[in-house]
């Protein structure tokens, strides 16, 4: 029996027309796993079309774009009216688009027609495979499963993953929980079977993509293999220095005196390892910083608390209306939060508006129905 990475060499390979797929709300690392992989199947012949995260393309702006990446799936597959000319031939047709309809005017050879003899076929979709990334389930594309729910149910699918939460739910599944991050295993695949067909476009987004997921090879996710990974990567012509300098641009003055102040505050409860802190309205004005720096400050401190499972940062928006993100490193532990706490999931964070709360009536409310979670 064939292992599971030549099972999908063979798949890729047979494939013409491949839709690569993330998440809803991907990291920036599945984001440019996929851009490199669908730089990889155009050099091996391939056409590849590249889903767009809905929330845009995050820190990959610097990497070479997939030349075909669309916002929705639309006309993905063609649907045949057939005419059965066995007891009657075609002689002409026309087509009239209307405001309300699009009408097909055929002439028979004989001047009958049997409606028997007309049928609706819907035909093959236009992608005959489909690949999804770090997806642990069907229902993490959101709306994208609820609409084309016939795709998933008619093209194979090729799953791929590093998480323990993927529900192995493809038709081949290469789920390696060992391995750093998506990049890594799909560098392996590149490594094995298209050597010679990765060049630096794609080498450079799957870097990029290794780089971000182990926060530069701190996190505790690298391992040996992944720094095997990096240096094969950059001898096919990935830029390192450039990826870095992109993703862990030096900060501005007024950001690390924001930074500061969070960290100042920062708690710590045991029981649910979770790190939160607050900022007040004084805390921007002082700093000269606004909110749309937090989420960053709460990567930050996410990258570099290692006991922490879940993480908070709380501040007032106004004396009576109070803001949280919160931060958890998988997106189920976030989903059950959301269930619990509302809000609304957007790259990665989840946000909550407590409205006529106080910074300190949003933080109790906040960590009561965490610790009820």
């Amino acid at each position: 029996m064939l292992s599971i990475p030549d099972q999908i060499k063979n798949q890729i390979e047979s494939a013409e027309s491949v839709l690569i797929l993330t998440r809803k709300n991907a990291p920036d690392d599945a984001i440019a796993a996929s851009w490199g992989l669908s730089h990889l199947l155009k050099n091996i012949g391939k056409d590849p079309t590249v889903l767009e995260n809905e929330n845009g393309n995050g820190k990959m702006v610097f990497l070479p774009q997939p030349d075909h990446m669309i916002k929705e799936i639309k006309s993905a597959r063609d649907f045949v009216l057939s005419f059965n000319t066995a007891r009657n031939k075609i002689t002409d047709f026309r087509t009239e688009n209307k405001i309300d309809s699009f009408d097909i005017y055929i002439t028979p050879e004989k001047a009958t027609i049997d409606p028997r003899d007309f049928s609706f076929i819907p035909a093959k979709f236009k992608y005959d495979l489909v690949i999804l990334l770090g997806c642990p389930n069907l229902e993490s594309l959101g709306d994208i499963k609820d609409k084309n729910s016939d795709l998933f149910f008619e093209v194979p699918i090729v799953n791929i993953d590093a998480s323990s939460a993927n529900e192995n739910y493809g038709q081949i599944n290469l789920v390696d929980m060992t391995a750093s991050s998506i990049a890594d295993i799909l560098s392996g695949l590149a490594k094995s079977f298209w050597e010679k067909q990765t060049d630096a476009g794609s080498a450079q987004c799957l870097l990029a993509g290794l780089v971000s997921a182990t926060s530069n090879f701190q996190s505790p996710h690298t391992n040996p293999q992944t720094f095997m990974t990096a240096s094969w990567l950059i001898e096919k012509g990935a830029d390192q220095q450039k990826i870095i300098r992109e993703l862990f641009k030096t900060q501005s003055f007024p950001f690390m005196k924001l930074w500061g102040r969070v960290m100042a505050r920062l708690n710590w409860n045991e029981d649910s390892k979770l790190a939160w802190s607050m900022v007040s309205i004084e805390d921007f004005v002082k700093s000269r910083t606004n909110p749309g720096q937090l989420p960053l400050i709460l990567e930050k401190i996410k990258d570099n608390f290692s006991a922490g499972k879940l993480f908070a940062i709380l501040y007032s928006e106004t004396l009576d209306r109070s803001v949280a993100f919160i931060k958890n490193g998988e997106s189920e532990s976030l989903q059950k939060i959301q269930k619990a706490c509302g809000g609304e999931i957007k790259n990665g964070y989840l946000k909550i508006v407590f409205e006529k709360k106080n910074i300190l009536e949003a933080e109790k409310e906040l960590l009561e129905k965490i610790r009820s979670v």
